[in-house]
């Protein structure tokens, strides 16, 4: 009888036991119906402007050199007779040989200069009635004495000569052309030393016409120098090589195990230049250029017609680079990072609720400009003796904002979605506080940690601007990304997509120069 009586309780137990769980599944459902997120349309391939302004400083002496390859060592001419009463069949002639030439920085100025020295020869026949002009002339010159000395001697012909000694100043003012020239603006001041011209025995002083003779011929090499320089197409030749090779596609290793290679492509669209500071010992300029940037899905041949003009621009402090580069993640990647921070935890964490409520997994989906943040969680109550409890999925509402300093994507304004008010059923009352507790962990600690794909970011952009650096033929170049900011994000249904923006620098000098192009 007793066995009787014990076997009905526990089929009574059994029975409210069922029961009760198939009134828990009905009042608590394991799942609520998710909110309907429209599907967002594909992230746009996106471009961005970078920037690359790079200083050269090129050393007076590899200038100086370079002219003084150029510039020609020997110059020359004919005279016209300043005595033709006197000089028959003249033949004055005048050749100079300038020395090294000496080069240094003043005023913002590059001065050059160079010593002369030649020799004037004068041939000629006196004429036979030229006895009285003559002693009148050497009389001016060498005085009555000298010419009573001389007597009446007869002189049929004339050799005479006289050595020139002076320098050439040079001041050049170099500027920068649109052209992609460079005008290298020269002036020039003769100055010639004491001389004398030896006369049938007896020295002369030079005539005055013999400098503006050097005078009109250094001009004319002057100018003719000028223009040669003017003329030169190294800039050109180097911008349109640096050009060519910043003009392409480069590969980005994918953001996550499954993801595709995507494509940078590097389309430069505009040259600038500012204008030469010359100091001491360096000429200084600077040579920028903007591209525009973007991520493909494969690889392109972009365009990139050279300018036929620069951009003149005024000086800027620093020279700089500033590349723009997207990077995409996944958004089961970026679940695989929520999860890992939630799962497991138990609201409140002071366990002073009614209900615990445990994290079990997370999900994060894409609508419109928030997040949808789903969370399965579990809740046991444990006021009662039962212990009631049971799983159900609850969907939170989220702004994403990027947090540039810290380098990390938050969570902000969160808010639970109206689908979830049934989640929580028979424990409803009692498991809504908890809800609170959820919210403040997500605003905590639902972030995305984005350092390690920044410093990702940092080494392919390295990688593109190493391929700037060189060390050969009296050029060294020295480029470097030094840091990266995080400056924006967006996202569609499947991937979030945070632009990266590096910074770095990169410098040019230039010990040697190659010889002057037509």
């Amino acid at each position: 009888m007793r066995l009787k009586f014990i076997l009905l309780g526990l089929a009574v137990l059994v029975a409210s036991f069922t029961a009760s769980l198939f009134a828990m599944n009905w009042l608590w459902p394991p799942a609520v119906q998710k909110p309907v997120l429209a599907k967002l349309p594909p992230l746009p391939p996106v471009t961005r402007n970078s920037e690359i302004l790079t200083p050269i400083a090129i050393s007076i002496s590899a200038l100086r050199d370079s002219l003084d390859r150029a510039a020609p060592r020997n110059i020359g001419g004919k005279a016209d007779n300043p005595v033709s009463q006197i000089l028959q069949n003249a033949d004055i002639n005048w050749t100079v040989t300038r020395g090294p030439i000496a080069a240094s920085g003043v005023q913002n100025a590059l001065s050059l200069s160079t010593p002369l020295d030649g020799k004037l020869t004068v041939l000629g026949s006196l004429s036979a009635a030229s006895g009285t002009a003559l002693g009148n002339a050497l009389g001016n010159v060498l005085g009555n004495n000298a010419v009573k000395q001389l007597g009446s001697v007869s002189i049929k012909q004339l050799n005479a000569s006289a050595a020139i000694h002076g320098n050439v100043g040079i001041t050049a003012r170099p500027e920068i052309l649109r052209e992609w020239r460079i005008d290298p603006k020269l002036t020039a001041q003769v100055t010639l030393g004491e001389s004398s011209l030896t006369i049938a025995g007896a020295k002369v002083a030079v005539p005055a016409q013999v400098k503006p003779l050097i005078d009109k011929t250094v001009n004319e090499q002057m100018a003719l120098l000028q223009q040669r320089l003017r003329n030169d197409r190294s800039l050109e030749q180097n911008a349109r090589r640096e050009w060519a090779k910043l003009c392409r596609s480069i590969p980005l290793p994918p953001a996550a195990a499954g993801m595709p290679t995507l494509w940078l492509e590097m389309r430069p669209v505009r040259a600038m230049a500012a204008q030469p500071r010359i100091d001491t010992n360096w000429v200084n300029f600077t040579l920028g250029l903007q591209a525009e940037t973007r991520v493909l899905p494969a690889e392109t041949k972009p365009d990139c017609p050279f300018p036929a003009t620069l951009d003149i621009m005024p000086p800027p402090e620093r020279g700089r680079v500033a590349i723009g580069v997207p990077i995409d993640l996944p958004f089961t990647e970026v679940n695989k990072i929520v999860e890992l921070q939630l799962k497991g935890r138990k609201f409140p964490e002071d366990g002073s609720g009614s209900v615990d409520v445990t994290v079990k997994s997370a999900n994060v989906a894409a609508a419109g400009q928030r997040l949808l943040i789903s969370l399965l969680v579990n809740a046991k109550e444990k006021k009662s003796f039962l212990g009631l409890g049971g799983e159900a999925t609850i969907h939170i509402w989220g702004r994403p904002v990027l947090d540039q300093a810290q380098q990390i994507l938050r969570l902000t304004d969160l808010e639970l979605a109206v689908e979830s008010d049934s989640a929580f059923g028979l424990l409803g009352a009692a498991a809504r506080p908890a809800v609170p507790y959820l919210q403040r962990a997500l605003e905590q600690r639902a972030t995305i940690d984005l350092k390690t794909f920044a410093a990702n970011a940092q080494q392919k952009i390295s990688s593109i601007v190493a391929d700037m650096r060189t060390n050969d033929q009296g050029i060294r170049v020295d480029a470097s990304v030094s840091s990266v900011r995080l400056g924006s994000i967006a996202f569609d249904s499947n991937t979030l997509r945070i632009i990266a923006e590096a910074e770095g620098a990169i410098s040019v000098s230039v010990t040697a120069l190659p010889n002057l192009q037509q």
